[in-house]
């Protein structure tokens, strides 16, 4: 697997989303529409499958489209590989066919680190001349009705963050900017997250579908010299150059700059991470943890295994970043509670099932439903820092 391909899947763009191929398998299918595909090689496989997938959204919708890209991913390997990519065209081709961005995110569900839901908001903002406050501050309001989840509200302010950064042709600054129109602070955050991802998206692995369509939309383009986005003598830029509102979701995305410069060395990176300033120290240790996940391919154990290579202080961040990864990659738990019972002996574990309570409560609004999630923990000391994560009170 190339370092392109590794980092990809750091951001979540490779595997299946497991539980929607199960009621969706080649096999229901009669090898049906995905078989005919694998006839060909390489490229042109690729088109084939884009092709299915645009005739299968245009004549039976996006859900439809979704569930035979599970089917694609599940019986093909280069299809899972690709897997977030082919969801973000999903998204794309699905906004030229109906402006309900609300009704498109539910059909696009969770699979593939939500590719197709970015897909939507990066096709909105392509559509676009140019963006004002109360547009950028009304897009995502929708997710915010009482009850729904942070988790599909999250899809939506990261995916604008993305959106933003194509909108201005890759101009990084100008996107934060934008940003920052948001009026709620965690919103920003997320928009933030999202341009600084697809900084780097673009500058390591240009061939992303998204890209592709802002290449298209010559009226987005920016005057002046593009900004670089980044530097090979300096694996901290840009955080380095960025001013202090910005570090935090810049440090998140940093393990992939100096991932995709260094080659893959994963201590390379935990000593680069040791230079940053000490408020966001952590942060990019948690960046690493994410990224360890998908060079191990999500396995527990060597995930903990990559996070040792990180000196002791740094190993509870890695494993804050590694778990949350492992429960953002499928929107369940099930890879993520293994692998803090492998670190819970040591001093990060109260950290690892902290996190994995966070994500809990990301997912799921009731108390009950996450105080079932936490019981999985089952020693109590475990139980008792998932439920502080997931905000259960101790009483339950």
């Amino acid at each position: 697997m190339t370092q392109t391909q590794k980092l990809l899947i750091a951001f979540g763009v490779v595997a299946a989303s497991g539980f929607a191929a199960s009621r969706f398998t080649p096999a229901a299918m009669g090898g049906g529409p995905t078989g005919a595909c694998r006839r060909f090689a390489g490229e042109q496989r690729r088109t084939c499958y884009s092709q299915l997938l645009s005739d299968r959204l245009k004549n039976h919708g996006v859900a439809d489209a979704v569930a035979t890209l599970d089917a694609m991913a599940a019986a093909d390997a280069d299809a899972a590989e690709h897997a977030h990519e082919y969801a973000h065209g999903v998204g794309i081709e699905a906004f030229s066919l109906s402006t309900d961005i609300p009704a498109t995110f539910t059909a696009c569900g969770d699979g593939f680190s939500s590719g197709c839901r970015h897909g939507v908001i990066q096709a909105y903002f392509e559509s676009r001349d140019h963006v004002t406050q109360p547009e950028v501050e009304a897009l995502c309001q929708p997710f915010k009705m009482p009850g729904a989840s942070r988790w599909v509200l999250f899809q939506c302010v990261h995916g604008m963050g993305h959106g933003l950064t194509m909108l201005y042709a890759h101009d990084l600054p100008r996107a934060l900017t934008d940003c920052d129109l948001l009026s709620d602070g965690w919103d920003r955050e997320s928009c933030y997250g999202g341009a600084f991802m697809e900084s780097v998206i673009n500058a390591t692995a240009p061939h992303h579908p998204a890209t592709m369509l802002a290449a298209h939309s010559h009226h987005h383009m920016t005057e002046g010299k593009p900004f670089k986005a980044l530097d090979p003598n300096d694996p901290l830029y840009p955080c380095s150059i960025m001013a202090d509102k910005y570090l935090h979701a810049c440090y998140q995305m940093q393990t992939s700059v100096m991932l995709n410069l260094n080659h893959g060395d994963i201590g390379d990176a935990a000593k680069s991470c040791e230079r940053a300033p000490d408020s966001v120290r952590p942060i990019c240790f948690q960046s690493l943890g994410r990224d360890i996940t998908s060079y191990t391919a999500r396995d527990p154990q060597k995930t903990a295994d990559l996070c040792h290579k990180a000196s002791e202080p740094y190993r509870p961040a890695c494993y804050f970043g590694a778990v949350k990864a492992l429960v953002d990659w499928t929107a369940t738990t099930d890879a993520a509670f293994p692998f803090c019972r492998i670190v819970g002996h040591e001093a990060g574990g109260p950290t690892c099932y902290q996190a994995l309570g966070e994500e809990v409560a990301t997912l799921l609004a009731g108390l009950p439903e996450r105080e079932q999630q936490c019981l999985r923990a089952q020693e109590p000391d475990a139980v008792n820092s998932c439920r502080r994560g997931a905000g259960v009170p101790a009483s339950r």
